[in-house]
């Protein structure tokens, strides 16, 4: 069986640059005009720093922009204390971390809030600039670490659904078009794509049997247009554009632009020098991916060669 080769392209790794690159979110909290334009001031350089004058503001906020990496709250506010406001945002956001500025005097509430889990850190007032941003950055290196943790753990189990998928869809070797759909759907889960399109190839040629998944609504079917779906079913090796726009391969975006689609990966599934059809995983977004996931779909797409030829012979039998 083949190992098609995987080419990753300059715009790849671009996308990852440019999200590595990408400043954290973090809110300030602070009912003192001064203090808050101050901790503003402290992080807006190397932070994309929101503000909010008291924590019912803070909430809302929050819900209006999503989850943030940190959270720089003051404890004594009118209306809620700064402990309360964070205990509000666990349940949400628990990957979050919490720092707390504070009097010597409310260490009572202090204790309560850091055995809960809610708080990470208090400074004492009045805090140290130098100081401070030195215990921020390190709160902004945990959240890193616990949303990397987080997505390794998202994309095991999302790997080993797929393989499941696939090697339960071998063993079964059913009619071959109620496959295509499963592992469409499969894929789409496990790379968190908007769409998947499994279509089969006779002749170097797409044929009308096809196998679709989409969380984004209906799925619109132009691999025919597309030349890198072309050049996969030329080539035999994996085609990647993970941002459409800057790829100067791409001559013709029509297709992309009426469908929205801003990142394609297209991946030849072969067997025996054979092509047997393509699968194409597309994204609304640029996006980026890492080597041990396109090692998975260079594996994935050999299980899928296998469940292919093994329902072509299982029909060919009966």
């Amino acid at each position: 069986m083949d190992n098609p080769t995987v080419e990753i392209s300059t715009n790849r790794r671009q996308a990852a640059t440019l999200e590595r690159a990408k400043k954290l979110k973090i809110l300030v909290v602070d009912d003192e005009p001064d203090n808050l334009d101050l901790l503003y001031r402290t992080f807006r350089r190397d932070f994309h720093v929101l503000k909010a004058d008291s924590g019912i503001n803070a909430l809302e906020v929050l819900a209006t922009e999503g989850e943030v990496a940190v959270i720089i709250s003051d404890q004594r506010m009118p209306e809620m204390k700064g402990t309360e406001f964070l205990s509000k945002t666990v349940p949400q956001f628990p990957d979050t971390v919490r720092i707390i500025l504070t009097g010597f005097t409310d260490i009572e509430d202090l204790v309560e809030a850091i055995n809960a889990g809610q708080v990470y850190k208090y400074i004492t007032k009045p805090w140290d600039p130098g100081e401070l941003k030195a215990v921020v950055q390190r709160a902004a290196e945990t959240y890193d670490l616990l949303k990397q943790r987080t997505e390794e753990l998202r994309r095991a189990n999302a790997q080993m659904a797929l393989l499941s998928v696939l090697v339960q869809v071998t063993q079964t070797t059913d009619t071959l078009e109620s496959i295509l759909e499963p592992i469409a759907t499969a894929f789409s889960d496990s790379f968190a794509a908007d769409s998947c399109i499994l279509q089969l190839v006779e002749g170097n040629q797409l044929v009308s049997v096809q196998g679709f998944h989409s969380r984004v609504g209906t799925v619109v079917n132009w691999l025919d247009k597309d030349i890198l779906v072309n050049e996969a079913i030329a080539t035999g090796k994996i085609q990647i554009a993970l941002n459409v726009a800057k790829d100067s391969k791409l001559t013709d975006l029509s297709h992309y632009q009426d469908t929205g689609v801003q990142a394609h990966l297209v991946i030849p599934i072969t067997y025996r020098n054979g092509m047997l059809g393509v699968l194409s995983l597309q994204w609304k977004q640029p996006c980026s991916l890492r080597e041990d996931e396109l090692n998975l779909i260079n594996l994935s797409a050999q299980l899928v060669a296998i469940a292919l030829t093994s329902s072509r012979c299982h029909q060919g039998n009966l």
